[in-house]
């Protein structure tokens, strides 16, 4: 039976407890333990799906199609434990399904309250698979005080006394200020914290202290007294160059010894960090510098696109090469030439977006990586700009678009080379989608598979001609195109197994040029680069020794 870890945050958000939880469990699992990390949202949206990437950042999907918070992309990339729709609730969630259990009479006609109707549910939800793993940490999003909240944090008090004695451990992550006039660290918002916290009945055993630099002893006993725990359970989380240091950082305040002295588990046993180490080493000894343009719509906000940064990052890696990327809003392509933006930079990448907005900009940067031959990777609304750029540039079709540009502005305006997914085969069954559907949830989600052509690129790339990627799309290029396009060196070299949906295309004599209607930079791990990232940072190397 698992124990269970309970990280809650303080003081402010953003913060880091997904980081710190993440690193957590890359630690116990260099202790040879197997462990399952889980976020708990107190936010009312169902899923983070229907909402803005300027309110929320990027939207994490799982295998099975759960649209998710962000941090399960941090915990699989330190982890490499891949998540399940099991790993992430919102508060909207929790409510919807207890709702949905009120209607059904489940409840027997009692008045449905808080406690014990919600937390009830939040508990059933926390149980889940926990004879799976060792360890189960489950991480509490927002910060202690916040209304929204209050029913987690009353569901994981009642939890852990529902537990025998020593199953469940609290870890709370605060903020110790430095006052610059003063020249003092100041532990008192770190002391109302966790008072906050001891007044709803959870006591913490194990303080994170984010700071700019080193904690002194003294502050570390003092926060010891005032918040009741013992002095080597003061963690100090300082600012890292690089996330993927984190796990050997906390090792070096000895946060992973501190969990298993909490759980009285002696002997431990001692860690394998060979991993962290040679991760480290790449990431601080790189041998040269790549310049990587990321063309998109959600530049202002990078956590939009977190995953496609930390994937360049793993491509560099594995190269030995440290990767620049920098953010261009498409819009000014719409306005401006793209030649004296681009030039310069030693690849071109345009991930996924949803709207007609700039996606003018990212067609004219598509061309512009197509005709210098610079190496193009386009993920996702990528893939169909390039698809879209050539069938108007090569294909002869001069009006070519979207069909989602239409629907979005309400009149018929283009060719749809990229058109409304009505159907598709998920599993054993054929999922039917209309236009008016609700938005939520509709999009075709989750894992498939793909079947690479014999020869091309891509099947060198990946080393093998079976793949398996995650989507999140409800737009596909138009196949009726396809013979077209082939004839003037755009080839379809990735396919759904029937054969009815594109996957990936590739430009035949040009040194890298891949599009692909998945993501792959959900399924890219430091350790572990995905086969796409780790080639097309290598086509960037190979370019810029050009230079």
């Amino acid at each position: 039976m698992a124990r269970f870890i309970f990280i809650t945050g303080g003081v402010v958000s953003s913060l880091g407890k997904g980081l710190a939880s993440a690193a957590l469990g890359a630690l116990l699992q260099a202790r040879g333990y197997t462990v399952r990390l889980r976020k708990l949202d107190p936010y009312l949206n169902v899923d983070p799906g229907t909402m803005s990437p300027f309110e929320h950042g990027e939207v994490f999907v799982t295998d099975d199609g759960a649209e998710t918070d962000l941090d399960l992309g941090h915990y699989e990339r330190f982890t490499g434990v891949h998540a399940r729709a099991t790993d992430s609730v919102s508060s909207g969630r929790i409510y919807s399904n207890v709702l949905e259990k009120e209607r059904r009479g489940d409840y027997l006609g009692k008045t449905i309250q808080v406690i014990p109707h919600v937390t009830n549910e939040i508990k059933d939800f926390i149980s889940i698979g926990e004879d799976e793993v060792d360890f189960m940490l489950c991480e509490i999003g927002g910060t202690v005080g916040d209304i929204e909240g209050l029913p987690f944090f009353e569901a994981i008090r009642q939890f852990a006394n529902d537990k025998p004695r020593g199953q469940c451990l609290f870890m709370h992550l605060t903020l110790l200020p430095y006052i610059a006039a003063s020249g003092e660290l100041k532990t008192k918002p770190t002391q109302h914290s966790v008072k906050e916290l001891r007044s709803i009945g959870i006591a913490p055993d194990i303080l994170v202290c984010r700071s700019e630099g080193p904690i002194p002893q003294k502050e570390r006993e003092k926060l010891a007294l005032f918040c009741n725990v013992r002095p080597d359970a003061v963690i100090a989380a300082q600012d890292l160059k690089s996330i993927y240091e984190a796990p050997l950082a906390y090792h070096r305040e000895g946060m992973d010894q501190a969990v298993l002295d909490a759980f009285a588990i002696s002997p431990a046993p001692k860690p394998d960090l060979s991993i962290w180490e040679d991760v480290a080493d790449r990431i601080y000894n790189p041998e040269g510098m790549v310049r990587v343009a990321i063309v998109g719509k959600y530049t202002q906000l990078e956590d939009a696109y977190k995953s496609i940064a930390e994937a360049l990052t793993h491509g560099g890696m594995a190269n030995r090469v440290k990767v620049q990327a920098e953010w261009i809003d498409a819009e000014i392509f719409e306005r401006e030439d793209p030649a004296p933006h681009l030039e310069g930079f030693h690849a071109i990448l345009v991930p996924g977006g949803f709207g007609e907005r700039g996606t003018e900009g990212k067609i004219r940067a598509a061309q512009f990586a197509r005709e210098r031959n610079v190496p193009y990777l386009g993920i996702c609304l990528g893939m169909q700009m390039a698809v879209i750029e050539a069938a108007r540039h090569l294909g002869g079709v001069t009006d070519a678009g979207s069909e989602e540009f239409d629907l979005e502005a309400g009149q018929k305006r283009f060719t749809p080379v990229v058109y409304h997914l009505k159907e598709w085969i998920q599993g054993n069954q054929t999922v039917a989608r209309t236009k008016t559907d609700a938005k939520g949830g509709t999009m075709r989600l989750g894992s498939y598979d793909a079947t690479l052509s014999e020869g091309s690129r891509v099947a060198q790339v990946y080393g093998s001609l079976a793949i398996e990627e995650r989507h999140r799309h409800r737009y596909e290029v138009d196949l009726s195109y396809r013979e077209k396009l082939e004839e003037k060196g755009v080839i379809f070299s990735g396919m759904s197994p029937d054969g009815r949906l594109p996957e990936i295309v590739e430009v035949k004599d040009h040194p890298w040029f891949i599009g692909v209607q998945f993501h792959p930079e959900l399924k890219s791990k430091p350790f572990a680069p995905h086969p796409l990232f780790r080639d097309f940072v290598r086509a960037a190397k190979d370019v810029s020794r050009l230079v």
